[in-house]
């Protein structure tokens, strides 16, 4: 089954130009998929069936002696790596048939993105620059990106300085599986770019190996993406913003105020790189959610 695993994984890379980081989380999902077969005393594809697959379903939904209980969500997710890799196998000629094809995931809860209004926005960006220090230019430029842009956080982590073109205000992104696009990046992130990278970049890219990032850590290296979170969070702390706020709420909140402000799907669809229109359009439902609000609480006869 190992073997298996990692053939799979090795055509996701090699043909399918997946990122690192899906691969990372696949090749864990796997790793315990191969830890339960081991115990049923399975160790070869054509060995298992589809009750192995439901058991392990089943098991990761209620636990066992080294893992706790997955979320339906979480769940789903792992169950996705098992068929993805069946279903490879199968294609393959490895097995006859896909063990994995008739065990349906768990059902997950129909969930909104999580965004943040344009207040609080505001409020987070004004408080990720208080003072004049490299690290508070930074982390405005920063999250002025991850908002401007619609970024996802280790596209933007990701950037180089060749990506930026502020003659033409836009940058370009390299999504998931290796897919550039061409994003906007509006006056206040291009202001802040233009501060952070002539007033502040240049005394910590002192301090390091000379790189093309365009976000630079303390030591003048690269930034982490654990680096850029714990920036967002400190700023969200000094704004006063309640409740868990991460790289993908301003994502979230990007997409939303643009179709609030009356962009089309489509248009919201390309910024944000999505593949299919299909992922883009749940956002329509937060702004239906808030028009839904609007009218109940307007309207002489909506209640």
């Amino acid at each position: 089954m190992g073997r298996a695993a990692d053939a799979w994984l090795t055509h996701l890379d090699v043909e399918r130009g997946m990122s690192p980081n899906t691969l990372a989380a696949y090749r864990r999902d796997l790793a315990r998929w191969t830890g339960f077969l081991a115990t049923q005393a399975v160790d070869r594809p054509e060995d298992v069936t589809p009750a192995h697959v439901a058991e392990f379903l089943a098991r990761l939904r209620e636990g066992d002696d080294t893992h706790g209980p997955l979320a339906a969500s979480s769940a789903a997710r792992t169950l996705v790596a098992v068929r993805g890799l069946h279903r490879f196998l199968a294609l393959e000629g490895v097995l006859d048939a896909d063990p994995s094809r008739d065990v349906a995931p768990p059902r997950t809860p129909d969930r909104l993105p999580k965004a943040i209004s344009v207040d609080e926005v505001e409020r987070l960006l004004e408080a990720a620059s208080l003072g004049d220090t490299p690290t508070s230019l930074r982390d405005r430029a920063l999250l002025e990106v991850l908002y401007g842009t619609g970024a996802r956080i280790s596209e933007a982590v990701g950037l180089d300085v060749d990506d930026l073109d502020t003659d033409e205000g836009v940058v370009r992104l390299r999504g998931k599986g290796g897919k550039e696009r061409i994003v906007p990046l509006g006056s206040y992130a291009s202001r802040a770019l233009e501060a952070w990278t002539v007033r502040a970049r240049p005394q910590l890219a002192r301090r390091g190996r000379g790189t093309p990032a365009v976000f630079l850590g303390v030591r003048g290296a690269r930034m982490s993406r654990q680096s850029a979170w714990a920036a967002l969070r400190e700023s969200a702390e000094r704004a006063g913003l309640q409740g868990h706020l991460s790289p993908h709420t301003l994502r979230h909140s990007f997409a939303t105020h643009l179709l609030e402000g009356g962009a089309d799907v489509r248009v919201v669809q390309e910024l944000l790189g999505h593949a299919s229109v299909t992922t883009t359009q749940i956002y329509t439902r937060v702004t239906v959610q808030q028009l839904r609000e609007v009218y109940a609480q307007s309207h002489p006869r909506a209640r």
